[in-house]
């Protein structure tokens, strides 16, 4: 249950991640908004944009590896065996072990006299 959840607010982290980073202007579109270009006109006004959304994207970026770092430790911790001698040595122990009170073994058999 709680794999699921982390599992959910990764992949939701990383799909806002990626559009925030998609909406960001970079660094040389300032010099293009001074010569009256049209990418000047945002929807957070000339400088609000930039503090919103690389605060977000930071917020994001935080949660993402936070999650990255919680399903990696998830996924170290699982009790399946992972090689053929593991589930060999597995299943030997679910292997019903022969009873020494039931006829059959070596303690049955009779010892012959010394000379």
């Amino acid at each position: 249950m709680l794999h699921t959840l982390i599992l959910v607010a990764h992949i939701i982290a990383a799909v806002a991640l990626v559009a925030l980073v998609l909406l960001q202007q970079g660094k040389g579109a300032d010099a293009g908004a001074a010569f009256g270009s049209g990418s000047s006109a945002t929807m957070f006004g000339a400088r609000g944009a930039a503090s919103f959304l690389s605060r977000t994207t930071s917020v994001l970026a935080t949660v993402f590896f936070l999650t990255s770092l919680t399903l990696a430790y998830f996924a170290t911790q699982t009790s399946v065996p992972k090689s053929v001698v593991e589930r060999l040595q597995v299943e030997e122990a679910k292997a019903p072990q022969p009873r020494s009170d039931v006829g059959g073994g070596p303690a049955d058999v009779p010892q012959l006299p010394r000379k």
